[in-house]
């Protein structure tokens, strides 16, 4: 039997929904996120096929769970889940969960504007800054980005030849940056983003095998980030992240922009405390920074910070009875 009856904070982080879900928690097994991510995956899929998708969901929505430490020093764990799956890692979400979890009293730091967090990616500290019950913003110092394939040329229909980029920042990203058959986000309809980043996707998993060097269960180029040239004057870059099956993160995407850190550090093109403001295709930014130079496995890495900030906009009481013959959910594409 699967049912239930689950709690939610809704809102978005600089334009793209979080769903923090604080009823409904199921019990899982193993000592770290990572272990409990796959024990969630397994067994308890369902939730998340229910809470994101149609017709209690829709193709962007995204959220997660607030559970206790896995670490004896940590405030709190989270574990994400999306149209795309249960994440490794989700910048956007973890501002978001933290947001309304501070807002609404279901978070408590031990030492004010300091949250230590547990994911499934690994540990990653937060920073805020609260007046008047309302949170202002939130910076991730997130876990270690890298370079991990570069120059890989793919044959996409329509478009031909592309040149891209592989880089972890949480999750691992095809970065496609301007060239011959691109041109630049700004010549691209979302239709076509779309339309395109599903082809890319297949293109470069048939072709490239990309694990975590650490974590195997991190596995799997899943999602596809376009640059183009920004609309704010104040943005170094800017970016449209495709995820899931058919959707655009109306955020800069945290991890995307650690990935994005990771990639124009590899190449020289940024610098070790350098600001780097990333703006999303709805022209909302995310301040990121390279707070260090890291390694992971032998491999260099960096260790940076994305600053954001989100917004509550309801809460909502959603049921889920398996009588229900779209009780897990559906898509329409």
């Amino acid at each position: 039997m699967r049912k239930g009856t689950f709690f939610c904070i809704d809102g978005h982080t600089c334009g793209n929904p979080v769903r923090l879900i604080t009823s409904g928690h199921p019990q899982l097994s193993g000592l770290t996120m990572s272990d409990k991510r796959q024990d969630f995956l397994k067994n308890h899929d369902w939730i998340r096929q229910s809470l994101m998708f149609e017709p209690r969901g829709h193709d962007m929505m995204s959220g997660g769970f607030l559970y206790p430490p896995t670490t004896e020093d940590g405030d709190a764990a989270i574990l994400f889940v999306e149209t795309s799956g249960c994440l490794p890692m989700c910048g956007h979400g973890t501002i978001g969960i933290v947001t309304f979890a501070l807002e609404h009293g279901l978070l408590h730091a031990k030492v004010p504007g300091t949250l230590l967090l547990d994911t499934p990616a690994g540990r990653v500290q937060i920073n805020y800054e609260m007046i008047d019950g309302k949170v202002q913003w939130v910076k991730i110092y997130n876990v270690p980005a890298y370079l991990a394939h570069q120059s890989i040329v793919i044959e996409v229909d329509e478009l031909g030849e592309l040149n891209v980029d592989i880089a972890y920042g949480g999750n691992f990203y095809i970065i496609v940056e301007p060239q011959d058959n691109f041109k630049g986000i700004e010549h691209l309809t979302a239709g076509q983003i779309l339309k395109y980043s599903p082809l890319v996707r297949d293109a470069i998993n048939a072709k490239i095998k990309c694990t975590h060097p650490l974590d195997p269960t991190v596995q799997g180029a899943s999602h596809v980030l376009w640059t183009g040239t920004p609309k704010n004057a104040n943005s170094n870059a800017a970016n449209a992240v495709f995820y899931g099956d058919k959707a655009i993160d109306r955020s800069p995407c945290g991890t995307g922009t650690s990935a994005r850190m990771a990639q124009l550090f590899a190449k020289g093109q940024l610098a070790q405390g350098q600001s780097f403001t990333h703006e999303s295709y709805i022209g909302s930014q995310f301040i990121g920074c390279i707070e260090k130079v890291t390694e992971i496995a032998g491999i260099t890495a960096i260790l940076p910070s994305i600053q954001g900030w989100s917004k509550v906009t309801g809460t909502s009481t959603i049921t889920v009875d398996d009588d229900d013959p779209y009780a897990f959910g559906f898509q329409v594409i």
